[in-house]
This record gives structure tokens, sequence and C-alpha cells, in this order.
């Protein structure tokens, strides 16, 4: 070891193993605990060391202001107590708070509708992943909720639009639809249908009017063409 290291040594012990008359009573602690450890520990009791909170401005702060010192919104100070403590106290309060949200937001929640979208077979062992993407969106101006996805398999290459009014009793036509991509961005009409065939790699609504798509050509080889889209609405 260095003269360094044994110095080092030396000044932690001093400083935290001086003998601490005011704790001869407590069971086992006659010496002041390191002061950071006591802080981790995930027990309710009082901590061995406590802070010196004298000259801090947050508690000068609080205790000068009635409104602040009063006020619901503060969580309370635990100078004596460990963080686990601190944090068991804090968990307890937001799972209060949330509780009455979530009991009336979960009775005010109904089904509107139901749609099939596919069906599967029954004694497979694992359900394939056919849904994907799913994207939601609110049209705030036309009071209309929107939902993006695609279905893999046997129609990888459509998006489809889901449309409901956000009056549950009112209804929209066409609810459902599929645009098709296929080879709509072929140069030509010689060009093969099976030569530039695209698919959905991703799509979000741009506003209420456009979606944006971003598409994969579905080539085998290296450098599949990308091609980022905005489509309008209508």
């Amino acid at each position: 070891m260095t003269q360094k290291d044994i110095t080092f040594v030396a000044d932690f012990l001093t400083e935290h193993f001086n003998e601490a008359p005011e704790l001869y009573n407590r069971k086992g602690k006659y010496f002041n605990v390191e002061r950071v450890g006591q802080y981790l520990k995930d027990e309710d009791d009082d901590l061995v060391s406590p802070p010196n909170t004298e000259g801090n401005q947050w508690f000068n702060c609080l205790k000068d202001s009635t409104h602040l010192k009063e006020s619901p919104l503060l969580f309370p100070y635990y100078p004596e107590k460990s963080l686990h403590f601190v944090k068991r106290q804090m968990e307890g309060v937001i799972d209060q708070c949330l509780q009455k949200p979530a009991d009336v937001i979960g009775k005010s929640v109904h089904q509107a509708a139901c749609m099939s979208l596919y069906k599967i077979s029954q004694s497979e062992d694992s359900t394939p992943q056919l849904f994907k993407l799913p994207f939601l969106w609110n049209d705030k101006t036309s009071n209309l909720h929107y939902v993006l996805f695609t279905m893999l398999e046997n129609s990888i290459s459509k998006i489809h639009i889901l449309r409901r009014h956000t009056d549950t009793s009112r209804s929209v036509s066409n609810g459902i639809l599929a645009v098709e991509f296929g080879n709509f961005l072929n140069n030509s009409i010689n060009e093969s249908s099976d030569s530039r065939c695209y698919s959905c790699l991703d799509a979000h609504f741009y506003d209420d009017e456009t979606v944006t798509v971003v598409l994969k050509e579905n080539v085998q080889q290296e450098g599949k063409e990308r091609v980022l889209a905005q489509l309008p609405l209508s």
C-alpha cells in the first residue's frame, strides 16, 4: 500500500468511526456507520447518523413559507429515515392517487364494435402474429378516430385503415378499408406485375388528411428499394 492509501483509510476511520456516546443506548451501534450505506438499508429503523440540515436553502425556504409548509403537494420530509422508507411512502401515495382514476376509467370503457379480422386453426400450437403495426390517430376536427394496421401472410402489400366516430352512437361510411400498394410504382405498363411489388414497413398519420408510409421492394437480391410516400387520406 502507498502512503496515500494509508492516509485515505485513516481519514475514513477518523471521520466515520469516532466514539458516539449518544449512541451507547442503541443495541450494537456504538459508532457512526458509513454515511452513504445507511440510506440504502431496506428497514424502517432511524438513521444512525442523520444528515445535518442546518443552512439548507430548501429547508429554510419551507420553514419561512406558510403556503409551502402547508401545501399537500409536497411530500413530507423524513430526515431520520432511509431512502427505502421514503420510497415506500411515496409509492403508497402515488398508488392512492391513481386508484380512483383507474376505477372511473375502467367502468367507463365498453365495447363499441366487434370485427373479425382473420381466423386461425384451433389445432395450431402457437398462434402466429398476423396483426402488425397498429397506429392510432384522433382527428379532433371531424371527431374521427383512426387505426392503421397491416395483416401479414396473404395481404403483406396492403395497409388497413379502420375509422370510427368518437361518438360511439354514430357510424361513418367505409368504416374499414384496405389500400394495396402492389406494383403501383412501376414505370411503365410493360413491366411485370411481379417485378416491382412493394410491402409496407411502417405507416403513421402525418396530419388529419395525410398518411406517411415506408415501403419496401419485395425482391430477394441485395439493395432493396425503400420508398417514403405521403398519401392523401381521400
